[in-house]
């Protein structure tokens, strides 16, 4: 017998998205990593590696490490990010308990359920990216220091001014989902206290004597 009290597990749907939003967050840090080893090698080693780069084995590896590194970047994303979201969290719910209880009623409304999942994806790909942005503009400047192309301080300006930017703009996105969530889920499971006053409700017609 299934205790209720359990979570129950995750469905296929709910755990292809989980897997696809790592990657998501994956790829980018792996690709910010990639320039960083590009920076440290210099052109002449970058040029005989870059053959192997197109080959099945190294598809096969690049997917498995952007799913690893993709955990660990969510979980870093989540850590420096954790004191602000239970800051905003104090908005709508004044204590740990009560966040948990709201999230419990909500699990019995499948259909609203599905749509607070979805977005929290979204917010745990912009928190990602966050990250992910400012590390791939700094080791792009890092990797174009060791090349010799053309208007080169312009372009690492503009690399730096536009990665700043984007994560910026990853961080609101992040901010505004974030409070958005909570807030419908304040609204959504929100009880009727005592205080409360009742509709009334409509009487039947009296019955002629």
């Amino acid at each position: 017998m299934t205790n209720p009290a359990q979570p129950e597990p995750p469905t296929l749907a709910a755990a292809t998205a989980m897997f696809i939003e790592v990657l998501v967050v994956g790829i980018g840090a792996l690709t910010a990593a990639v320039l960083l080893l590009i920076a440290l090698i210099g052109p002449a080693p970058t040029t005989k590696l870059a053959p192997l780069a197109g080959s099945s084995a190294a598809a096969a590896v690049g997917l498995a490490a952007a799913y690893a590194v993709g955990i660990l970047v969510d979980r870093a994303a989540d850590t420096i990010l954790t004191p602000h979201r239970r800051r905003l969290r104090t908005r709508y719910f004044p204590s740990n308990t009560a966040y948990a209880q709201a999230r419990l009623r909500l699990a019995d409304m499948p259909v609203l359920a599905a749509r607070a999942d979805y977005a929290r994806s979204r917010m745990r790909i912009c928190r990602g990216w966050t990250l992910n942005t400012l590390a791939l503009a700094l080791t792009a400047d890092l990797a174009m220091l060791r090349y010799s192309i053309e208007h080169r301080p312009f372009i690492l300006g503009a690399t730096s001014a536009l990665g700043i930017a984007t994560a910026f703009g990853f961080y609101r996105a992040w901010r505004t989902l974030t409070v958005t969530g909570y807030r419908k889920l304040a609204e959504q499971t929100t009880l009727p206290t005592a205080g409360q006053p009742v509709p009334a409700q409509p009487q039947p017609n009296p019955i002629s004597p």
